[in-house]
């Protein structure tokens, strides 16, 4: 039986007597704001989506004084046929720290705050806590296995049995990559290095901060052997094999500390899981591996006071990057299989590994400074000619390469080189101008694509690459911009939903996340993927374990009147298409939060 919403239920009995559906009689209208807030300085926009007219708004604070009234801005358009109307709301004008609501459309909002005591980053950083593998110590003497065969291009289904080829290697430690328990390098990375970078760049500086980004720093140490020249890309198998001799990490739903004694038949790669290299010791690497491995490594080198220690970072940076098999790539090695992370551009990577690699030489008077200068502008010359069309995001990390790269050049006083400052400026401000584009579009300014997966970390992107821009020109023409990105991940987005967990009064609360869903403890700070394509929840959500806690308890999907614009957001732990945290999406978050001046 199909269960049918007010709205919906009175839009079928309006079209099954022949009339017109009486929209303003039947659909509520609905505020949405950032629910974390502004800074005072910052351009504020609120949106009412509504049937009706847009007409007046009023401001209160948390005593209820109206402190600001004006008019609804332009209609910005229809979200679905419930809400034929987006009304922008202005509260530019409100400056002063405080808790506020706007009152509009017969409907109040959430709370937000002028001036947020707190940034969610720090809640960011206790999500990576809280993704740390404390439990697999099996992992400490784990063998080596050959890549295995998948019973097709679009599944992690295994074709026969593995094959050990070495081992045993110590790979403790490091961070589950989303609501499993799997571990890939080609993730670890680019985490590691957007923390270093928050480190650096960013306005939140915390020993914690320091502290997670040592921790994926020690773990990418074991990932990449100096001595053989190899470097371990996964741990673990997302399935079985279809002969079902064995199964996999997304097979069953436990608490991860059962697995070191799982002694079930079948759980042999539970129990001891296997690990897989990026290629046979000594050989060329993947350059996108390659490049990310070497820059988490240079950056540390950049932050590390003890120039002794320093120097020992920026020749394992320089190791692993001199591995890059940069002719006849192929496809690119990102997970086994690749389906779970296809990448295809690899040029950007390179040119952050060697931008990285520059600045900590520049900061040691490493002679070698010159030609990984060199190195970088022909990566990035690569980039630009080749591979644009993307925004910051974990396949794409031009935007960080691209400023860095300027202020390497800056501090050389280079020229000549196969990239200028202008060329790099211009492949900026042509990431921003495509989610500007999409922005001028969308009803609730969104520049990432809500109806694709990862629209959250792509929106944070966003945000993070004005603040890049603003970085090496000075220009505040796109901050406005960067500022609705963040707002719509934390709210202002049709669903009024915040996709950081505990961040706001409406954040995701039910996350496809084992840890979280079993002890049923909040895993704050956690983000999300968010609204997905529609297409994707056509066959329904995910599986349904035994050992699952239904959340929400009721099953009911308190978002379906929202879904719109080919888009569609479910709180539901078997949402994996929208409700599954990872480490990427938490860590471009934390890195877009923490450019954000206090």
């Amino acid at each position: 039986m199909t269960r049918l919403f007010p709205a919906a239920l009175a839009l079928a009995l309006a079209t099954s007597m022949g009339a017109a559906p009486a929209w303003a009689d039947v659909t509520p209208a609905h505020v949405r704001v950032d629910q974390v807030g502004f800074l005072p300085g910052e351009s504020k926009h609120a949106y009412l989506m509504t049937s009706g007219s847009g007409g007046r708004f009023a401001v209160v604070d948390h005593r209820g004084r109206t402190v600001l009234t004006g008019h609804a801005g332009a209609d910005r358009g229809a979200w679905n046929s419930g809400y034929p109307h987006v009304y922008d709301l202005d509260v530019s004008k409100l400056r002063t720290p405080g808790r506020y609501r706007i009152k509009a459309g017969g409907t109040t909002s959430a709370e937000f705050q002028i001036a947020p005591k707190h940034n969610p980053a720090t809640d960011i950083l206790g999500f990576f806590g809280l993704q740390r593998d404390t439990t697999h110590h099996n992992d400490r003497a784990a063998s080596v296995y050959d890549w295995p065969t998948f019973t097709g291009p679009d599944t992690d289904q295994i074709k026969g049995e593995l094959t050990k080829v070495g081992g045993p290697v110590d790979v403790e430690g490091g961070w589950f990559d989303a609501g499993d328990y799997l571990k890939f390098t080609h993730i670890l990375s680019y985490v590691d290095t957007l923390l270093w970078a928050a480190q650096r760049d960013g306005k939140v500086h915390t020993p914690a901060l320091r502290d997670e980004a040592a921790h994926g720093l020690k773990y990418l140490d074991k990932m990449w052997d100096e001595n053989s020249k190899t470097l371990y890309i996964q741990v673990g198998v997302g399935a079985g094999n279809e002969e079902g001799t064995f199964i996999g990490d997304h097979d069953i739903w436990r608490l991860p500390q059962a697995d070191d004694v799982d002694t079930a038949e079948g759980h042999q790669f539970i129990r001891n899981r296997p690990v897989f290299r990026a290629a046979a010791p000594g050989h060329p690497v993947s350059p996108n591996l390659a490049g990310r491995t070497a820059a988490a490594f240079a950056l540390a080198a950049q932050l590390e006071p003890d120039r002794r220690k320093a120097a020992h970072l920026l020749d394992q940076a320089a190791s692993v990057y001199a591995m890059a098999k940069t002719e006849d790539v192929g496809q690119l090695v990102t997970s086994l299989p690749h389906a779970f992370y296809p990448e295809s551009v690899w040029r950007d990577d390179m040119e952050l590994g060697a931008t990285q690699m520059t600045l900590a030489a520049q900061r040691l008077r490493d002679p070698r400074a010159a030609k990984w200068l060199a190195d970088a502008a022909r990566w990035a010359r690569g980039y630009l000619d080749e591979d644009q069309g993307d925004t910051l995001n974990l396949y794409d990390v031009s935007a960080l390469a691209h400023t860095d790269l300027v202020t390497a050049m800056r501090a050389a006083r280079a020229s000549g080189l196969a990239v200028s400052e202008a060329d790099l400026i211009a492949g900026l401000k042509a990431q921003l101008d495509i989610g500007t584009a999409r922005a001028a579009k969308d009803p609730f300014r969104a520049g990432a694509q809500h109806d694709e997966f990862d629209s959250v970390p792509h929106a944070f992107g966003l945000a993070a690459t004005t603040h890049l821009y603003r970085k090496v020109t000075g220009d505040r023409s796109y901050d406005a911009f960067g500022t609705q990105q963040r707002n719509w991940s934390l709210g202002a987005n049709p669903w009024g939903v915040s996709f950081v967990a505990g961040a706001g009064a409406n954040s995701i609360a039910c996350p496809h996340h084992q840890i979280a869903n079993i002890t049923g403890k909040p895993a704050k700070g956690a983000v999300v993927n968010g609204p997905n394509s529609a297409d994707l929840f056509e066959d329904g959500l995910g599986g349904h374990f035994d050992e699952m806690p239904p959340c929400p308890p009721n099953g009911v999907d308190v978002y379906h009147e929202f879904t719109g614009h080919g888009s569609r957001f479910v709180d539901d732990v078997r949402s994996w298409q929208a409700s599954e945290p990872a480490d990427d999406f938490a860590a471009i978050a934390l890195y877009a939060l923490t450019l954000t001046s206090s």
